[in-house]
């Protein structure tokens, strides 16, 4: 496999790794490395290009320091490399690197591994992501305050405009990331990125995909490096041009989510080396009173709401022997809202100790005569439109009215009677917040 380089204005690469068979030249270079190098992947661009390069161009003369933009050639059959060449001939700081394979990964990779820059980020050769959102993507690296920066099409102050289709898709691969891999950002499909030159040398060498899915295998490994991801809101205009073919795209994607989970969870990767190697130290053990991310406490809750109910329903069928509905809902509702508290309280939240369980264990009161608000108002709605109701419709409604409850004693758990208190326990270490939950 050949890697070819034109440029004009630049200054040579640093010198691949012996084991890598690329060559890099250049047709002239100056002095002085640049401070951002922007990746532009193409794989048969040729009408699309020049004008993306010329525009960008523009718009990165006016920053201030030295950038240098690097059209990533991926084995393009049509005119894309005469085009390449000839801007790289007439453009200062801007060059074509030619490769063999195909493969959008691959050709990141490549380029930013052999990089002389400070930052490295890349866009979509369409620009679908306005430029003004490129030196805000940069400045947070560049002042070392994170470590990767995204462009999110979904956080707050975002613009987008696209189809329903993509929406759609975009949307769903991202709750298909948060449900697997557990990831905190929002879009990892937006073409513009960057990231830290020393964030990337101990990142790439691990990243395996040399296509779309290379984006989210970079975010992911940052992620569970404890690294910190600043996202950008941007504003986006699709572009109906688009040769990706989606529906190959999202199977690649789901076959990368697979196989990063499986190589996560056997211990494969080297995250809490790469950690360690950036100056973030160890990994912070779990501390007492200090919240864990949402989707853990959630599934954790649910596992223990499942259980809660089911146990509810047991004890309102053993109770009802000996009085009536409404009694029966009240005890069996008491008995299992102490131990759902208890077991919340140690499970869920990770609170140990006896500190403060007085406490937690009275407002959980409350948020049990709240629970039985609803579901004796559920009940008492029931008889009233139906008062030869039997008892398995009884149960039925209570059990709906119930996980109705516990969606709301979750809410009240998380935002009242667990909220982010440090519960200091003796000999505990001072309770701190690790980066990834802000990532």
């Amino acid at each position: 496999m050949t890697a070819t380089t034109s440029s004009t204005g630049t200054t040579p690469p640093r010198p691949r790794p012996a084991a890598d068979t690329a060559t890099w030249g250049t047709t002239a270079a100056t002095s002085g490395a640049p401070v951002l190098d922007v990746v532009v992947p193409v794989f048969n661009e040729e009408t699309d290009l020049e004008p993306c390069v010329r525009r960008l161009h523009a718009h990165v003369a006016r920053f201030p320091f030295r950038t240098r933009i690097t059209v990533a050639d991926n084995a393009s059959t049509d005119g894309t490399p005469r085009v390449a060449r000839a801007l790289a001939e007439e453009l200062p700081d801007v060059r074509h690197v030619r490769l063999e394979e195909k493969g959008r990964g691959r050709a990141l990779n490549r380029v930013w591994s052999a990089s002389d820059a400070e930052v490295l980020a890349y866009m979509d050769v369409d620009l679908s992501t306005d430029l003004a959102a490129l030196l805000p993507l940069v400045a947070g690296l560049l002042s070392g305050h994170s470590d990767v920066a995204i462009g999110s099409r979904l956080a707050k102050g975002s613009h987008v405009v696209r189809g329903a289709k993509r929406e759609i898709i975009s949307r769903c691969y991202n709750l298909i990331l948060h449900g697997t891999l557990r990831v905190r950002f929002t879009d990892a499909q937006c073409g513009f990125k960057a990231l830290r030159a020393d964030v990337a040398r101990e990142i790439l060498p691990l990243v395996e995909d040399t296509g779309w899915f290379f984006d989210t295998e970079v975010l992911v490994l940052a992620e569970r490096s404890g690294l910190r991801i600043q996202e950008i809101p941007v504003d986006w205009v699709d572009d109906p041009d688009s040769t990706v073919d989606i529906v190959a795209t999202a199977v690649a994607d789901l076959r990368g989510i697979r196989r990063l989970a499986g190589a996560m969870a056997s211990g494969q990767l080297p995250l809490k080396e790469i950690r360690a190697s950036l100056g973030r130290g160890p990994q912070p053990a779990a501390l007492a009173g200090v919240p864990t991310s949402l989707a853990g406490q959630l599934t954790r809750f649910i596992a223990v709401g499942l259980t809660s109910t089911a146990a509810y329903a047991l004890l309102y069928l053993l109770f009802q022997e000996f009085g009536s509905a409404q009694v029966a809902n009240f005890v069996a509702l008491l008995v299992t809202a102490v131990a759902n508290t208890a077991l919340n309280r140690r499970v869920t939240f990770g609170v140990r100790g006896r500190d403060g369980a007085g406490r937690h264990q009275a407002q959980g009161l409350f948020v049990f005569l709240l629970g039985w608000a609803i579901t004796a108002g559920s009940l008492s709605a029931l008889h009233s439109g139906n008062p030869d109701a039997g008892r398995g419709v009884e149960l039925a409604v209570l059990t709906a009215a119930n996980l109705a409850a516990t969606v709301v004693r979750f809410l009240l758990l998380r935002s009242w009677v667990f909220r982010s208190r440090r519960h200091h326990q003796p000999g505990a270490e001072q309770a701190v917040d690790t980066p990834q939950e802000h990532a």
